[in-house]
């Protein structure tokens, strides 16, 4: 299903398409976009798509998320690990209500000049507050295009910014961590999708603080006493 944008109670409008609630059973549901170009990583966004659209851990399953593909065109792209995607509507579509999410995995891609008008609908959903995740090279689309000069951030180094992002002027909000949340844009290593997930969980509040941080303890340690500890707090939960 495809529904990008509108406000609560009102048509959704999605590519020029109208669509009612009758026609659209996810018509109030909040929607995941997730952003689809060639040499997508594709294990990066995997821990935020499958929780968010399964709800198994959320606090309430009525939270979970459809999710869509958009991409900068509507032609088929190929992922790194080889699966073919195509998008569902153009990102410059997108016309967010409250608690949707824009999530950019990393890919090769992130500085070619055909990705320019992409930073600009980010950065129009960023001062919309949209919540906006990015991973590995999705962060050096952001630097390159001064999304990141004066927004706490992180990304695989600082130096890797610098070199390969000439208009990146962000040196002093750069923060020496595996994932950081600065207001409503969330960046994260390419080495750490786990705690790019934990932050976007925790920004979007569809956890509660202990399943929260009994699946983050789960996926770090990989012990049993943190899968009892989130089939404990699903249950206290959600009675």
């Amino acid at each position: 299903m495809s529904a990008a944008g509108g406000s609560a109670g009102r048509t959704r409008h999605c590519s020029g398409v109208l669509i009612n609630q009758k026609e659209d059973p996810f018509y109030f549901m909040r929607t995941l976009y997730l952003f689809v170009t060639d040499t997508l990583s594709d294990w990066e966004p995997g821990n935020v798509l499958a929780e968010l659209r399964s709800g198994r851990y959320l606090k309430d399953p009525a939270l979970k998320y459809q999710v869509i593909l958009c991409g900068r065109t509507l032609e088929p792209v190929t992922t790194m690990g080889g699966i073919r995607l195509v998008p569902e509507v153009l990102i410059s579509d997108i016309r967010p209500v409250p608690d949707d999410v824009l999530i950019l995995p990393g890919a090769d891609t992130g500085l070619d000049p055909l990705q320019e008008p992409v930073m600009g609908t980010v950065s129009r959903l960023l001062d919309h507050g949209t919540v906006v995740g990015a991973i590995c090279g999705a962060t050096l689309g952001l630097a390159n295009a001064g999304l990141l000069d004066n927004r706490p951030h992180t990304s695989n180094d600082p130096a890797v910014l610098k070199m390969f992002c000439p208009h990146y002027r962000g040196e002093d909000y750069y923060k020496n961590e595996p994932a950081v949340t600065g207001d409503n844009l969330i960046t994260a290593s390419g080495l750490a999708p786990v705690e790019f997930a934990y932050h976007v969980f925790r920004k979007l509040d569809v956890m509660t603080p202990a399943a929260l941080e009994a699946w983050h303890g789960l996926f770090t340690t990989r012990k049993p006493e943190y899968f009892y500890a989130l089939m404990e707090s699903i249950s206290a939960g959600r009675h």
